[in-house]
């Protein structure tokens, strides 16, 4: 990596501990709809936009229950999240805060680069007071093709209008590395639900235990 000028986050699974509300809200109401649904399943669209995981639950269910009861399925899954969140149960993972005020400190900007729906996003940051922390947000909205499409991050480089070697991305799951990997951009992985393999591994600048280690990690970049 070269002197650090700016920083593009992930939300989902680094930001955020929401993947587990992900899982257990589309849970809740596939077993309410007698939908067979459980955590294998939620992980094989890990790290994938929204609208693939819902395409994918059409290929999968349609044949079974129709195409109407799959989609109320989808429906009443995303909304029980939505729910979930405005009660504040997406905790922060550990260490943003304070990795936050180090970039403060540093003078560096930051983007969050995420395929979900920018009302999500803007929900999540709203409720834990994150809002004002980001100069930019790229969403699903605002791109043709998710991840490990390299799409979302080219689009956050040219917002921040930096060289791509002077930025890092902050990410924690395969699609999220693959993605910053073809956009050329140095990444650092700091996983959450799925450890990388050898192979992943050399894709990716750092793989760290989580954001608390970012700060000292990244400080060798800007002083």
């Amino acid at each position: 990596m070269n002197r650090l000028a700016g920083v593009i986050f992930d939300m989902d699974g680094l930001i955020f501990d929401t993947e587990m509300i992900y899982y257990e809200a589309t849970q809740i109401v596939a077993d309410e709809l007698k939908i067979p649904y459980d955590k294998a399943l939620y992980l094989r669209f890990l790290g994938v936009s929204d609208e693939e995981v819902w395409e994918g639950y059409h290929r999968l269910f349609d044949e079974t229950f129709g195409t109407e009861y799959v989609q109320q399925f989808i429906e009443q899954s995303y909304r029980k999240t939505l729910e979930m969140f405005e009660a504040g149960q997406a905790s922060l993972k550990p260490g943003v805060r304070e990795l936050l005020r180090a970039l403060d400190d540093a003078g560096l900007p930051r983007v969050v680069a995420s395929s979900n729906q920018r009302e999500v996003i803007d929900r999540l940051l709203a409720v834990s007071n994150l809002s004002h922390e980001f100069m930019e947000i790229i969403s699903f909205e605002d791109v043709v093709r998710a991840k490990p499409d390299p799409e979302i991050f080219e689009v956050a480089q040219q917002r921040l209008q930096l060289p791509k070697e002077r930025l890092v991305i902050l990410e924690d799951s395969q699609n999220g590395i693959l993605a910053a990997y073809a956009a050329g951009i140095p990444v650092i992985m700091v996983p959450d639900l799925l450890l990388p393999d050898e192979e992943l591994k050399q894709k990716t600048v750092a793989v760290l235990d989580s954001l608390v280690e970012v700060p000292s990690f990244l400080q060798r970049f800007y002083n």
